[in-house]
């Protein structure tokens, strides 16, 4: 971790793109650049919060730890997203971990700098506001996935939400790297089961896994799987 000169273009921040125009330089005296190496950790579950985190570029895993080897990733981030406020709460400490994924560069901004931002700024408020509904409503949804939905099912779904949240790159696979160990974690299955899934999914061409890069050969068939594995739920309700 070390602190970068690295110059906000004041549209790819959340804080900066909701934000009144005039307060943009007063976000500029008051933030810091924080450059983090592949790896490093912006802030552990448990730590009191001092700040919040925006990220100017790069990928971060937000994740926390079920049992000190049971690992879950709550959801992954990239530019412009916001960290580090599920510890807004009463108790001020983080209830997970955020974790750099490759280089990244983060905008980090003192909590009373932060909450006077609220006050000033409305429509940030507002959209903030709808940022942590949507949240609650994934992760809600996340945790109803992991008691009802099949293993497979849950592989399939996740390889399609990490397509539609980092796209496409220009060789056709989806534009984040991950560790069969996150990918595992993210999905809320074993190491080995995911290790399973992903070579049936090979030998059936729905999709093509080389190291960490994923590419996606036949969307149809994961969705399919997802459709069948929704079907037999409401079946047995």
């Amino acid at each position: 971790m070390k602190n970068s000169i690295l110059k906000c273009d004041l549209n790819t921040c959340f804080l900066c793109r909701f934000s009144l125009k005039d307060w943009h330089q007063v976000i500029d005296l008051n933030k810091k650049n924080i450059a983090f190496k592949k790896g490093e950790q912006i802030f552990k579950e448990g730590e009191q919060v001092k700040g919040i985190y925006f990220i100017y570029n790069g990928k971060v895993k937000v994740h926390k730890y079920w049992d000190p080897e049971k690992e879950f990733i709550v959801r992954f981030a990239k530019d412009g997203d916001i960290l580090g406020q599920l510890g807004l709460g009463h108790e001020k400490i983080y209830p997970v971990s955020a974790t750099s994924l490759e280089k990244t560069t983060v905008c980090y901004l003192p909590m009373d700098f932060f909450e006077s931002s609220l006050e000033i700024n409305p429509k940030f408020t507002y959209n903030l506001m709808r940022f942590f509904a949507n949240e609650l409503q994934e992760k809600d949804k996340k945790m109803r996935d992991l008691v009802h939905m099949t293993v497979k099912a849950r592989i399939a779904q996740s390889f399609i939400a990490l397509k539609n949240q980092f796209l496409i790159n220009e060789e056709g696979f989806i534009n984040i790297e991950l560790t069969r160990q996150d990918l595992s974690a993210f999905a809320g299955v074993s190491y080995e089961t995911l290790f399973k899934v992903i070579v049936e999914f090979s030998e059936q061409k729905i999709i093509k896994a080389i190291e960490k890069r994923y590419m996606i050969l036949n969307e149809e068939a994961l969705i399919t799987i997802i459709h069948h594995d929704q079907l037999r739920q409401t079946s047995k309700k």
